[in-house]
C-alpha cells in the first residue's frame, strides 16, 4: 500500500507534535510504502535520515518561525507555507505519473486548518484532530490569566459554520479522526462521512509489573504537568485538605508554571504544606522514578485534549484519578481508573477527594485499577499496535471508497 503523509514538523529530537509525528511515521514505515511531506527545521537532524525506511521530501521551515516558539506551537503560522508546497508537489508527482492510495494529512492537530488534499480526488484521512475543548463556565474566572491568542478558540465553532475551504477539507474526507470522541461534537456543524477517535499519543514500552508496598489508610500521589489552572493541580490540592485526618496521603507535583506559586498559597491556606512537595520542573528520568514511587497518579486536568502523562501512569500500572471530560474521559475507562465528573471548582475538590479516600483504603481495587491499566495501555498504546490498526482503517476506507466513488489514486484533481 503506498501511503502519503503530511505533517508540518516530523522530529524524533523535537517535543510535541513533531515528536508524536515521527513515532507514528517510523512506525508506519514498517508497514506501508510510505511518502512523507514535512518542513525541514534548521538545526535539526535530516527528516530523510531520521526515517531510513520511507520516502521523504522536505521544505526548508521559514527562519521566522521559530522566533516565537509557543505561539508557533499554538498558532502553526506557516501552515499555509506547507500547505501550498504540498499541493503543488501533488500536482507535479501527478504530471510525472506518482500514484499513491490514499493520503493522510496528520498534523496539525487543532481543528483549524484547512487541507491541501481537499485539492484531490483521492481517498484522504484528516487527524488525529484534538483541542477546541472550552474551559467550563464555573472554572473561567480562574482560569481566567490563559495568554490572549489561546483564546481564539472561541473562533473555532464559528469557522466550522462558515469558512469554506476548512469545511470543504472535512467533508471531503474519507475520515476525520479524533483524539477522543469528543472531537466529534466539537465537529457537529460540519457534515462528516466518517468519524473515528484514535488517541495520536504511544509508548514504546510497558513497564515490567512490580509489587509495590500497599497499607491501608497511605497513599502517595503523583501530578504530572505544567503549572496552568486547567491541569488540575489546584484541584488536587483542595481535595487533599479534605480527606480524613486520620489517612496518610501526600502529594507530589512534578512541573513548572505560574500555577505552582498560586497551588503553594493554596496549600499554605489550607493547612496541608506539609503534605505536598512541589518539585518544580523535573528531568525526564526523574519523571519515571516518579512513576515508580508512587501509588496513584491523579491528573484532574478538565480541558485536555488527550493527555500523554496518563499513558506514562499506566505504563507504570498506577491506578489514575482524572477528569471524565475530553481525553481523559476516553483514555482512561473503569479497568484503569476513577473518573471524576467536572462540575465546579468546589464539588469537583470533593469528588476528587472523595476518589482518593477510595484509594487509599481499598488496598484491593487500587492493585486491580493499576494492573487494568498497564493492560490497557499494553493492549492499544504500543506504537506498532497504533500503526497495525491505522493501517487496519487504510484498508477498510478503501475497500468502502472503491465501489461508490470509482476510486482513483493522487493525481487526479477535483474539477472544481
Amino acid at each position: 500500500m503506498k501511503v502519503l503523509l503530511v505533517a508540518p514538523n516530523i522530529d524524533a529530537t523535537d517535543v510535541g507534535e513533531a515528536y508524536v509525528a515521527f513515532k507514528w511515521a517510523e512506525a508506519l514505515s514498517e508497514l506501508v510504502d510510505l511518502t512523507v511531506l514535512a518542513f525541514q527545521q534548521a538545526g535539526r537532524q535530516s527528516v530523510e535520515l531520521q526515517l531510513p525506511k520511507a520516502r521523504v521530501v522536505t521544505w526548508r521551515e521559514p527562519a521566522w518561525v521559530r522566533k516565537h516558539e509557543r505561539l508557533n506551537g499554538m498558532l502553526k503560522p506557516a501552515w499555509p507555507v506547507l500547505s501550498k508546497r504540498v499541493k503543488h508537489w501533488i500536482r507535479d508527482a501527478m504530471l510525472a505519473g506518482e500514484n499513491f492510495d490514499i493520503a493522510h494529512q496528520l498534523m496539525p492537530q487543532a481543528a483549524r486548518y484547512a487541507s491541501p488534499l481537499r485539492h484531490f480526488e483521492c481517498p484522504y484521512i484528516i487527524g488525529p484532530l484534538g483541542g477546541a475543548l472550552q474551559t467550563p463556565c464555573a472554572f473561567r474566572k480562574e482560569a481566567s490569566s490563559a495568554p490572549m491568542y489561546t483564546r481564539l478558540r472561541a473562533l473555532d465553532r464559528f469557522r466550522f459554520r462558515h469558512d469554506p475551504a476548512l469545511r470543504a477539507s472535512y467533508m471531503r474526507a474519507s475520515c476525520v479522526l479524533g483524539v477522543a470522541p469528543y472531537v466529534e461534537d466539537v465537529l457537529a456543524d460540519i457534515p462528516l462521512r466518517r468519524f473515528e477517535p484514535l488517541l495520536e499519543l504511544g509508548i514504546d514500552t510497558v513497564e515490567p509489573a512490580k509489587s509495590r508496598v500497599m497499607q491501608a489508610g497511605q497513599l502517595r500521589v503523583l501530578h504530572v504537568g505544567r503549572g496552568v489552572r486547567t491541569k488540575g493541580l489546584r484541584d488536587t490540592v483542595r481535595a487533599l485538605a479534605r480527606l480524613d485526618g486520620a489517612l496518610q496521603v501526600t502529594l507530589t507535583s512534578a512541573g513548572a508554571g505560574e500555577e505552582i506559586d498560586v497551588c503553594r498559597n493554596e496549600a499554605r491556606r489550607l493547612g496541608v504544606t506539609d503534605r505536598v512537595t512541589f518539585l518544580g520542573r523535573v528531568p525526564r528520568a526523574d519523571i519515571e522514578e516518579l512513576y515508580a514511587g508512587h501509588d496513584v497518579f491523579c491528573f484532574p486536568s478538565f480541558r485536555e485534549p488527550a493527555g500523554g502523562v496518563l499513558y506514562e501512569a499506566m505504563r507504570h500500572g498506577l491506578p489514575i484519578v482524572t477528569a471524565d471530560r475530553g481525553g481523559p474521559a476516553w483514555i482512561v475507562d473503569d479497568t484503569a481508573g476513577l473518573k471524576v465528573p467536572v462540575t465546579d471548582p468546589d464539588r469537583y475538590a470533593h469528588d476528587i477527594a472523595l476518589a482518593l479516600q477510595r484509594l487509599a483504603v481499598d488496598l484491593d481495587l487500587r492493585e486491580k485499577l493499576g494492573t487494568g491499566a498497564r493492560a490497557k495501555v499494553e493492549r492499544e498504546g504500543l506504537w506498532p499496535r497504533k500503526a497495525a490498526a491505522l493501517v487496519d482503517l487504510y484498508r477498510d476506507i478503501l475497500a468502502s471508497e472503491i465501489a461508490p466513488r470509482r476510486y482513483q489514486r493522487i493525481g487526479y484533481p477535483i474539477l472544481t
